[in-house]
């Protein structure tokens, strides 16, 4: 590595985590704008891909990009020792929920003490990901008890996936510390992505991110509702739908109905609830609603149609659409629903690498029933043999979204 600095540092900043859909475009982007950046990542496959200046998933502009950088401001390692060299660590490590939908902090301490021994006074650590309230209070307290003067920030990630590169020069960035030290130097940290700043406490801004996604959650959650509740009654809920927004401000940003799911919002949502002794009503209510669609969608089949005589396509396996992630896609719960109901099951996705997937050509003429599960735009332009059954939850094609 070549020292770019003069503070004894070789590198500005280590995201730790670093090749994940959060870490890799902020040291793509920060690369880019000059400061030497290093990521660290356990997983030695996805390091060895990036190394080669190839994106591990989609984020359009990030390929390009990348291939700027690689090699020369940045540089990608499986070694924590490279943590030691920076003067900011970016830790891209969250707070999962387990199977009984309460937050698993356990898997964040652990971490903290497996990097431990390479972190060093006058650092800066940022935790970036979603984390419960209260945990960068916690590591700062960790810290100073173990006789170590390192800055601690909660910086949250604001991005939507495959938006990344355009948001990350574009959306205020809400910082926090617990000292003016570090606010200041987290604060000209970021002035080389974004104009502006938003200064929250530390425990203001953890929960500024689960509001956040809990309230995008919720509103999906509002459009799924009344979408079931039209479906129920046998009326197309999208014409409901588009005179509601029809030149009228105060519905700009009802969303369409869809699966709701991904890696962030059910997540953050259930920790939002944890965080309240399970008083947020709001949220499981939006929980309940959104896992259970592809429950809907199947019980409003099974009225119309003997599935277990019925082969099924779905269309899009991704959690969104334009997507490779499938994480915590619901596409995979209607799949699971699925075989056990219907005789077969044929999966599809544009984007996805599967085994158990077919080819769209099988998918659109061996099933009887078809189910938008993600709505890419290559779906846009593909013709639906006559005669199948279109569910498109999402009024993609325009026909609307009666099941």
């Amino acid at each position: 590595m070549t020292s770019k600095n003069s503070n004894n540092y070789q590198t500005d900043i280590t995201v730790v985590g670093g090749c994940g859909h959060v870490g890799l475009p902020l040291a793509i982007a920060f690369a880019n704008k000059g400061l030497n950046v290093s990521i660290y990542d356990a997983n030695e496959t996805a390091v060895e891909i990036v190394k080669s200046g190839v994106m591990p998933f989609l984020e359009p502009g990030a390929d390009i990009m990348l291939k700027k950088v690689i090699g020369d401001s940045l540089n990608v390692y499986s070694d924590p020792k490279v943590i030691i060299q920076s003067k900011y660590v970016i830790i891209i490590i969250g707070t999962p929920v387990d199977e009984y939908l309460n937050p698993d902090v356990n898997l964040f301490y652990k971490f903290i003490s497996e990097i431990f021994e390479y972190l060093r006074d006058d650092q800066i650590i940022i935790l970036r990901s979603t984390v419960f309230p209260g945990t960068t209070e916690w590591l700062y307290q960790y810290l100073k008890d173990s006789d170590k003067s390192i800055g601690v920030s909660f910086c949250p990630e604001r991005i939507a996936e495959g938006k990344a590169m355009e948001e990350l020069f574009s959306l205020p960035q809400i910082i926090s510390a617990f000292d003016k030290k570090t606010l200041d130097a987290v604060d000209k940290l970021f002035s080389n992505l974004i104009k502006r700043r938003i200064i929250l406490e530390p425990v203001q801004a953890e929960l500024a991110k689960l509001f956040t996604n809990s309230w995008r959650y919720i509103q999906f959650a509002v459009a799924n509702q009344f979408y079931m509740l039209a479906s129920e009654y046998e009326t197309d809920f999208y014409k409901i739908f588009d005179a509601m927004k029809d030149n009228y401000p105060r519905t700009k940003g009802f969303p369409k109905a869809g699966f709701a799911a991904g890696p962030c919002l059910f997540k953050d949502t259930m920790q939002l609830s944890a965080f309240s002794n399970n008083h947020f009503f709001l949220g499981h209510s939006a929980m309940l609603i959104n896992e259970g669609l592809p429950n809907f969608v199947v019980q409003k089949l099974k009225e119309k149609y003997r599935l277990s005589e019925c082969t099924i396509g779905i269309l899009g396996m991704a959690f969104k659409a334009d997507s490779d992630d499938n994480r915590s896609s619901l596409s995979y719960k209607l799949r699971k629903i699925l075989l056990i109901e219907a005789k077969e099951v044929l999966c599809h996705d544009v984007y996805i690498k599967d085994d158990t997937f077919v080819s769209l050509e099988d998918t659109l003429n061996k099933s009887d029933i078809i189910i938008l599960g993600a709505p890419h735009r290559e779906y846009k332009v593909i013709t639906i043999p006559a005669g199948k059954h279109i569910v498109d939850i999402w009024n993609f094609y325009k026909n609307g979204g009666l099941i």
